[in-house]
């Protein structure tokens, strides 16, 4: 019971020091404050614990009032582009001098004004770029959003032209491409350095689909190597369900100047292990979610390419033509070091 006590007491001391503390910290910040008071009570010329913690509690609402309304009163000035972008985004414009290729936009969730601000930067970037350059490549410079539905581009369109370059849309590939400014002079394209300055040797890219219903994932990968400069050779509607289409296209597909084959089909995604059997460059497979039932969303092709038995076949994700169309670039690369 004595233990309690004391430690009754020391916290009311404690308390009482920490007021008294609080008064000498109010009376020194705010200097309206009368200097005396008389107490009723104690009959001393003091503040009392009671009058400094109501006058506290005047001067707090007071200055929170004063500045809230400061805090929330609107601001007179119109925020700039750069400053609404970089609310949701913050664009990796050195990528292509890192990784070989740049950032590209995925359009699926996005709202249309943030792919609007988001290409109109990449594009003001790539007219910086072409400025100081005066032949870039055309990997540096090109600007791709994927994933864009027709109606999403239409909500795009309607909010206005970019400021620093020209749209266009791949009905197919689902793909918003942009010219910068800088590489269109006079309507004609700006020339831009294709391959670096090796155009006779380089390389190209085969792009092929089992069936018509791959072109969408075949078409996204095919863009955006176009884009990027590199030569596309197209070869759909090729599945093992008919082998001899395949067979047939043997010539293109041994082809000396290809150095990658991107191969995109759904089903059972036995595809891109026949063409692994049949060609010595890289073999990028691609599953595709299309089939009936217990496909699975394109998981049974998945797996069936994992489990290929034709070495030197590599898988990327599902419908994911962007990343095989990458994977296909960075082949090339590393071939031509």
């Amino acid at each position: 019971l004595i233990a309690n006590k004391n430690q009754l007491e020391y916290l009311r001391r404690s308390k009482m020091i920490l007021v008294q503390r609080s008064i000498r910290h109010i009376r020194r910040a705010v200097p309206t404050l009368p200097e005396k008071q008389s107490c009723s009570k104690c009959r001393s010329n003091s503040f009392t614990r009671k009058t400094h913690i109501t006058r506290s509690s005047q001067i707090s609402r007071q200055y929170f009032a004063s500045n809230t309304h400061a805090l929330l009163a609107p601001s007179n000035k119109n925020p700039t582009a750069d400053e609404i972008l970089s609310s949701f985004a913050n664009l990796d414009h050195t990528r292509a001098s890192r990784a070989g290729f740049p950032e590209a936009v995925f359009g699926q969730g996005k709202t249309p004004s943030q792919i609007h601000s988001i290409l109109d930067s990449m594009a003001k970037n790539v007219n910086e770029l072409a400025n100081a350059n005066s032949s870039p490549s055309s990997a540096s410079t090109a600007i791709i959003a994927t994933r864009i539905d027709r109606d999403l581009f239409d909500a795009v369109l309607e909010i206005g032209p970019l400021e620093n370059g020209v749209m266009e849309y791949h009905d197919t590939a689902r793909i918003i491409s942009v010219q910068a400014n800088a590489l269109v002079k006079d309507g004609n394209d700006k020339a831009t350095n294709k391959d670096d300055g090796n155009s006779a040797h380089q390389q190209s890219v085969i792009v092929a689909c089992a069936g018509t219903t791959d072109l969408p994932v075949a078409e996204e990968a095919a863009i955006t190597l176009s884009l990027s400069g590199v030569p596309v050779t197209r070869i759909y509607d090729c599945g093992v369900a008919g082998l001899h289409r395949i067979l047939s296209a043997l010539p293109k597909l041994r082809d000396p100047n290809v150095g990658c084959v991107i191969v995109c089909a759904g089903m059972d995604g036995a595809l891109p292990s026949v063409v692994g059997g049949l060609v010595d460059v890289p073999v990028v497979a691609v599953p595709t979610s299309v089939g009936y039932g217990m496909s699975l969303g394109g998981m049974s092709a998945l797996l069936t390419m994992l489990n290929s038995c034709s070495p030197g076949v590599g898988v990327v994700n599902v419908d994911n033509g962007f990343g095989g169309a990458v994977w296909a670039m960075k082949c090339l690369n590393s071939r031509q070091k």
